[in-house]
């Protein structure tokens, strides 16, 4: 068993970054999600309710980002200083706070979105913990739904896809990791892995919503793969798709590493 794919996203629920390369920091891979949409109500923005954020690249610059979408001119965003405002956000059920990035960048955005926002940056001084149901005291995440990395396997999509009357690439599942080399949902039965030198707790399995059924390329919107992966991966009222991981070191990873199963769960996660 082996890595295939890497993948980052500086701004949760923009387009993925493919990476040779992943380190880890205390956030999971560095950068990941660290940049987020804020909007008038006081909840994060993602692709549930935006899918025009799937034509969003945004590219991790020297001292910040870079914002870019088709028809437009590329905006660069320096990472806020500490002296900008602190604004609360709610990220599912966490509430946490980012910077404020600039009123530029916020019109930039809400003209490509067409709806408020915000555009907010996780310092490394905010801690928000993974919830303690899962994780440890001291485990925390960026503005990631939960938890630090999400890992997929190039196995279960083919198993999906054999389903599907028209196959879906691995981008509407939105991994950090994607590996291969196993038996279609294999990753289930996984309790702790090692890739490289840096072992992962495998704590959840991760429920799918309707991001999965948004085209990554223009936004567009259907309904599959979510009603087909309903049909034979569901578990208490939720549809079930890749394993979320928590990391016990800070990498690198690299596609080609070997991935080794350390221990294996006694029950569903």
């Amino acid at each position: 068993m082996q890595v295939t794919g890497l993948y980052v996203y500086p701004l949760k629920s923009a387009r993925a970054l493919g990476l040779q390369e992943a380190r880890l920091d205390e956030f999971g891979i560095e950068g990941d999600r660290r940049w987020c949409l804020l909007g008038d109500d006081g909840r994060v923005i993602t692709q549930r309710d935006c899918p025009a954020l799937a034509t969003l690249d945004v590219n991790p610059t020297g001292d910040g980002i870079e914002l870019r979408a088709a028809g437009r001119r590329p905006m660069r965003v320096p990472r806020p200083a500490h002296e900008q405002p602190m604004l609360p956000i709610q990220v599912w059920q966490d509430r946490t706070e980012g910077l404020a990035a600039g009123t530029e960048a916020d019109s930039w955005l809400e003209s490509l979105l067409e709806c408020p926002c915000r555009l907010l940056y996780m310092p490394a001084t905010t801690r928000r913990p993974v919830s303690l149901r899962y994780g440890r005291s001291g485990d925390r995440v960026s503005f990631a739904d939960g938890y630090p990395l999400l890992l997929t396997s190039e196995a279960s999509l083919a198993e999906l896809n054999r389903r599907l009357e028209t196959a879906v690439p691995m981008d509407r599942f939105r991994a950090n990791l994607v590996i291969d080399g196993h038996e279609p949902f294999a990753e289930d039965g996984w309790a702790r892995i090692r890739i490289g030198n840096t072992e992962f707790r495998v704590v959840k399995s991760c429920a799918r919503c309707v991001v999965t059924t948004t085209d990554q390329r223009t936004g567009a919107r259907g309904r599959e793969p979510l009603s087909t992966l309903a049909t034979f991966r569901s578990a208490s009222g939720k549809v079930l798709f890749g394993e979320n991981l928590i990391h016990d070191g800070c990498g690198p990873v690299r596609p080609g590493d070997r991935l080794e199963v350390l221990e294996r769960r006694k029950e569903p996660a």
